[in-house]
């Protein structure tokens, strides 16, 4: 019963939050990585991912339980086949059941629009993995097509940045001289079936590896004096527009200016090793609550300053099980029992638009008394208590608010 009524204020407390701090619906989206032992159920991450103000979730698989979590959602999800499905998907027959079992089977209650195949294949440096990318992808794109669901659901693959030879000045982006060949069919791909060139962007690595040359304000979007690229004579103000801007000229250079450049990772850890410079809570606060500022804002690059931005930010959780560094287990925006790793600064008031959605930055729901989670941790009585009373002293300035303007109208 005491339960019943945590949840209840809870639940109504995020509904009424969208009315005092109305967040605009841009291109935010979040992945949701599981490399862990300790995360909620899929149906605990709904609300966080609302709360967050993003519409859509990218996968690094298809995950059933998540797919049947988000079910009604409206959430936009973007599913992923791992790299170790490749080879297998060069049959065709097997790429048909792929989609009919992970994609038409949970539509259109779950808005899947687009599968990713692979993750940054073209930089492993695996010949054999490589050539199986283009014939996976063309294979799931025919499955969707003899099911009639192309025109919903498209097909990329997410690529690293390492795949440019020459990232500055942005003007000069080009692609590495020994990719170009399997990119170019990769391309032609993406404008036959209209699909987006996925990339993931991290300032924090190119910081890492140079700090006394780069300015950490210029890659925290932070205020600083910019660059100026000298061919195109723009400016810039943080790194990442500079790298999604390189993408675009060596798309460009090979004839494909048109296409869509979506950024499908970016992020920043709030922990690392010693040797991992930047790598902190007040940086990771800094750069996502600024990412997120600018989203909002729908400002895009120089080169692209009428084009929304399409970001994916990296992550939704920390991952305990990741291997790699420290960091590569502090990308989340959340801790596993649900809490935020930090404050992202932001208040509904700096994203305000005409067309708002009851949902707003930083709130955080409760975990169900019946998770099947080990993640989650108990909530005691004590705690339901005070965060019931927190909600209630919230709670009651707003409806006394309401009253008076109801009564000073009649």
């Amino acid at each position: 019963m005491e339960y019943s009524r945590f949840c209840y204020c809870a639940s109504l407390i995020i509904s009424i939050s969208g009315l005092v701090f109305p967040v605009m619906v841009g291109s935010l989206g979040i992945n949701y990585g599981q490399i862990a032992n300790n995360l909620p159920t899929p149906d605990n991450v709904v609300p966080l991912v609302k709360s967050i103000g993003a519409t859509k979730v990218k996968l690094y698989d298809a995950d059933p339980r998540v797919l049947k979590a988000f079910a009604n959602t409206g959430v936009e999800f973007i599913v992923g086949l791992g790299n170790e499905y490749l080879s297998k998907m060069r049959d065709q027959e097997a790429a048909q059941a792929w989609v009919k079992t992970n994609v038409q089977a949970y539509l259109p209650a779950t808005k899947i629009t687009c599968i990713t195949i692979g993750n940054e294949v073209l930089t492993f440096n695996d010949t054999s993995l490589t050539d199986h990318l283009l014939p996976a992808m063309q294979n799931i794109h025919t499955a969707l097509v003899n099911l009639g669901l192309d025109k919903q659901v498209l097909v990329t693959t997410a690529h690293s940045l390492a795949i440019l030879q020459v990232s500055y000045p942005p003007s000069a982006g080009s692609f590495r001289k020994d990719l170009v060949g399997c990119i170019t069919p990769i391309l032609n791909f993406h404008c036959k079936t209209n699909s987006p060139f996925l990339i993931n962007a991290y300032p924090f690595f190119a910081y890492k590896s140079n700090p006394k040359q780069i300015s950490l304000d210029f890659v925290l979007f932070q205020p600083n004096q910019g660059i100026v690229d000298s061919k195109s004579n723009f400016h810039y103000d943080n790194m990442l527009f500079a790298q999604i801007d390189a993408v675009h000229s060596a798309l460009a250079s090979l004839g494909y200016s048109k296409l869509q450049v979506h950024i499908s990772e970016t992020g920043w850890p709030s922990k690392g090793d010693a040797d991992e410079v930047g790598a902190s809570l007040e940086n990771a606060k800094k750069y996502n609550g600024n990412l997120l500022k600018t989203i909002y804002q729908k400002k895009g690059t120089p080169m692209r300053p009428n084009t929304d931005l399409n970001i994916y930010v990296f992550a939704l959780f920390n991952e305990n099980m990741k291997p790699g560094p420290t960091s590569e287990r502090n990308y989340g925006l959340f801790k596993p029992d649900g809490t935020a790793a930090y404050s992202l600064g932001i208040s509904g008031t700096d994203a305000v638009s005409a067309n708002t959605t009851t949902t707003t930055i930083g709130a955080l729901a409760p975990p169900s008394p019946d998770s099947s989670s080990p993640g989650y941790l108990s909530i005691s009585a004590a705690v339901k208590e005070r965060y019931c009373c927190c909600i209630s002293q919230l709670l009651f300035p707003l409806l006394l608010v309401n009253y008076l303007a109801f009564r000073l109208a009649f």
